[in-house]
């Protein structure tokens, strides 16, 4: 009898534990923890945007920027909506060369420009003798030049079909140009000098070409070369071309600046005025040196004018691997001319360029 009562004593015990438990986890609900608060956009960006990359060329399209530089071996694209982000940007290979050939080795300086709802790029390009550089096209029809084909429209040259590299577009007065840095005979004659032709489509010069800037200012002697001519346009029109002087491996390689006449003709080297001194050189204090090869864009909103330029951190870096693309904010003169500063130093924060951070 007694071990009946110890049974349903220790079993009564049992169900009630149990009841209790079940419905102390009844009054219980179990939450999800609340998610971290959202990191802020970070507001600055700093130089270099990448450790390697001379030649920088962008320009936007739509809502992104498309971007290339000198790789060398191939055309590579890198697509983004961040200028300042470069270096997050995926690289798109756009084109390969063939194994040998004339445009097989070398490939410099490309641009990549829309013209009449197509893509093409300009290229420097040999056949791994320098003194053959010339200039070469591709094609692509795609809305995005990351994606579709490309294919390879030819050489492009004026009559004189002489050494030539830094290709890049000028219209002007409903009129297409080609301008570009060139030899003025068939070997180095130890200048190089910025020419112009006139195009009678994207991959075609009409006549021969005409030369409008050699070195002649003193900033400009050391390696007496013109090259890597970029087009700018102010707010009312007034062209000029932004243009590197001196030899690449001097840290005197600087940025000039050539302005078109008002109602000047492109084609007339008189029509050209080149600024005695350089708008944008070596800023030791800053780790920018030979400043050079430059491209423009504005920022996402607009509203803001940037440059984007190579330049290397040390003195005597040359020609290498060690440029690097930087960017800045510019402003205009009074009289209508870009003011481009100094060189921004390197690890500096800048605020990134208007409608990046949303």
């Amino acid at each position: 009898m007694m071990q009946k009562k110890f049974l349903y004593s220790l079993l009564v015990g049992v169900l009630f534990t149990v009841g209790c438990s079940s419905s102390d986890e009844d009054d219980h609900t179990i939450s999800t923890p609340p998610p971290p608060p959202p990191v802020p956009a970070e507001t600055t960006f700093s130089n270099p945007l990448m450790t390697s990359g001379a030649d920088p060329w962008v320009v936007k399209s739509g809502n992104f920027y498309y971007y290339t530089h000198t790789l060398g071996n191939r055309v590579g694209i890198y697509k983004t909506q961040h200028m300042s982000q470069l270096s997050k940007a995926p690289l798109t290979t756009a084109w390969l060369p063939p194994t040998s050939g004339a445009y097989s080795k070398n490939i410099w300086a490309p641009e990549l420009h829309q013209i009449n709802g197509k893509w093409y790029v300009y290229f420097a390009a040999d056949d791994g003798n320098d003194a053959n550089h010339r200039m070469y096209v591709i094609e692509n029809a795609s809305p995005d030049p990351t994606a579709g084909s490309w294919t390879f429209k030819g050489k492009i040259a004026p009559t004189t079909d002489r050494w030539a590299i830094d290709g890049t577009i000028l219209e002007h007065g409903g009129q297409m140009y080609f301008v570009w840095s060139g030899w003025e005979g068939t070997n180095n004659p130890g200048v190089q000098q910025i020419y112009i032709a006139k195009m009678t489509n994207p991959w075609t010069l009409e006549g021969d070409r005409v030369m409008i800037s050699r070195p002649t200012q003193n900033w400009e002697m050391n390696g007496l070369v013109n090259e890597g001519p970029e087009v700018l346009k102010n707010a009312a029109g007034k062209v000029f071309l932004i243009y590197s002087a001196s030899g690449c491996w001097t840290d005197d390689y600087a940025l000039g600046r050539l302005t078109l006449r008002d109602n000047g003709n492109p084609m007339n080297p008189d029509d050209w005025i080149k600024a005695p001194t350089p708008v944008l050189k070596t800023n030791a204090n800053n780790n920018a040196f030979g400043p050079g090869h430059n491209g423009f864009f504005k920022s996402p909103d607009g509203t803001e004018d940037w440059i984007i330029y190579h330049a290397n951190s040390f003195s005597g870096e040359g020609c290498g691997a060690a440029r690097s693309p930087r960017m800045q904010k510019f402003t205009w003169n009074t009289d209508g001319t870009p003011n481009f500063g100094e060189p921004v130093k390197t690890n500096t924060r800048i605020t990134r360029p208007s409608g990046e951070v949303q």
